[in-house]
């Protein structure tokens, strides 16, 4: 029998098939690797309790009273963002201290005690001007190396806050709770939202 004349149908079927198994391993591979219980609506809802926190702590005359409800703010981000993050993980049955979703939490971390210290510090030497550039500059640098194992959004974030964190540094101090509320409360709002819509919650 003659093969010359072969379809070309017949022979492109194999690679075709090949291509679409390649695909659909790599798509399984990055569904794996990638955390996606970040929280949508947790974030989005930090981001609401970060805008009433900046406007109480704008009328403060007191750089300890002040210092006291961004404290009280972090403490509940904290506790609504675990919260979400453990609903949204066990929702979707993606294990949150072990894989990607562990990787996404060691990412954090760093940075965040960072930030700690140096609230510390910043308080000690009654230089707390300084905190809302360092608290942005530090949190949007966990969230990118964090988010380097989430959706692709959550870095993005990262930076936004990094850039609001060296525009804090840069601008009058009277700014600082301005700079809060763009990055904690409208950044937060708006990819929290983003993230609900196409990450499901």
């Amino acid at each position: 029998m003659n093969h010359d004349h072969e379809s070309p149908d017949l022979i492109d079927d194999p690679r075709a098939r090949a291509l679409d198994d390649i695909r659909y391993i790599r798509e399984t591979i990055s569904r794996a690797t990638s955390f996606t219980a970040v929280p949508g609506w947790g974030t989005a809802i930090i981001g609401l309790s970060a805008l009433a926190a900046a406007a109480l702590a704008h009328r403060q005359p007191d750089p300890d009273r002040w210092l006291l409800i961004w404290l009280a703010e972090a403490a509940l981000a904290v506790t609504v963002g675990v919260a979400a993050m453990a609903s949204k993980a066990r929702a979707a049955d993606t294990p949150l201290l072990r894989g990607a979703g562990g990787r996404f939490l060691l990412g954090l971390c760093p940075p965040f005690l960072a930030a700690a210290v140096l609230t510390a510090v910043l308080n000690q030497s009654g230089t707390t001007e300084a905190l809302p550039g360092t608290w942005l500059l530090l949190y949007g640098a966990g969230v990118i190396t964090g988010g380097a194992f989430s959706v692709r959004i959550v870095p993005l974030m990262g930076f936004a806050f990094m850039l609001l964190g060296a525009a804090a540094f840069l601008a009058p101090e009277a700014w600082g709770d301005a700079f809060m509320a763009a990055g904690f409360g409208a950044v937060n709002v708006i990819v929290g939202t983003i993230i609900a819509r196409r990450h499901g919650g």
